[in-house]
């Protein structure tokens, strides 16, 4: 969406919402809650897959509003501490890869909190990176725009982090493979959505409706999933734990 088209927008919405927000709260409560009855309303299937789609909805205002609650940083990565997975995981001195890595968040956690390290942040996503390169970084770690599915950045890695990457990835056998190839490293830390997370996700594939928190994913694993596309691109699962609705892993070349 160009920006311009953007802002105006989202002004939009700051108007209509001082309007709607004028209304007593209890009011706008049973309001909403109201209409989603009505929408629900007929065959059960399909009402379902209506209230579904309202959820997806509502997921990506949520998501958004709490990305404005914590100033550019999502929340969740404090409240579930699930850099801590990564950190305490990754020996001092490691020469680490975050591939995908976003705004840069863990990267500069694993920078500020493994003595020694020399971390470098890779992502498609240019802005993204600029977003990265722009904070109060360490020395100790980087950012740079590469295509990890393409290659990696020369070097041996000591550690790989995949925080959230896998799912979006169709060919995520060949790429694990690739990445042990031409890393090198000792380690690999995976964090993926769990598909066994709630009962809604199974209703949802029953009713052919998406259960994938993104659009872009290709996959939300099941356990055994995970475990056979780890272990057919060479590697061996030390630690899994099932946490927050994800998986956390470390995985060594087998």
């Amino acid at each position: 969406m160009p920006p311009l088209l953007k802002r105006t927008l989202l002004g939009l919405a700051n108007l209509v919402s001082a309007l709607w927000r004028l209304l007593p709260t209890k009011l706008r409560d049973t309001l909403i809650f109201g209409l989603l009855v009505l929408e629900s309303r007929g065959d059960p299937a399909k009402g379902l897959r209506r209230l579904f789609a309202a959820q997806d909805r509502l997921n990506m205002a949520i998501n958004e509003r709490a990305m404005a609650y914590g100033a550019g940083v999502h929340p969740k990565h404090r409240l579930t501490r699930y850099h801590d997975f990564f950190v305490g995981r990754i020996p001092a001195g490691a020469r680490v890869l975050d591939v995908g890595c976003g705004y840069g968040e863990v990267a500069r956690s694993i920078a500020e909190r493994v003595s020694g390290c020399t971390v470098l942040g890779v992502d498609l996503n240019a802005p993204r990176i600029a977003q990265a390169q722009a904070r109060a970084n360490p020395p100790n770690v980087s950012f740079m725009v590469a295509d990890a599915t393409a290659g990696l950045p020369a070097g041996k890695w000591d550690t790989v982090v995949l925080s959230n990457i896998l799912e979006h990835l169709e060919k995520r056998v060949d790429f694990l493979r690739g990445v042990i190839q031409h890393a090198g490293a000792e380690r690999i830390l995976i964090r993926v959505p769990l598909f066994e997370r709630d009962w809604t996700l199974p209703m949802r594939r029953e009713l052919g409706v998406s259960y994938f928190t993104d659009a872009e994913h290709f996959i939300e694993h099941e356990i055994g999933e995970f475990a056979t596309e780890t272990a057919a691109a060479g590697l061996k699962i030390v630690e899994l734990r099932t946490v927050w609705g994800e998986i956390w892993a470390e995985c060594r070349v087998a």
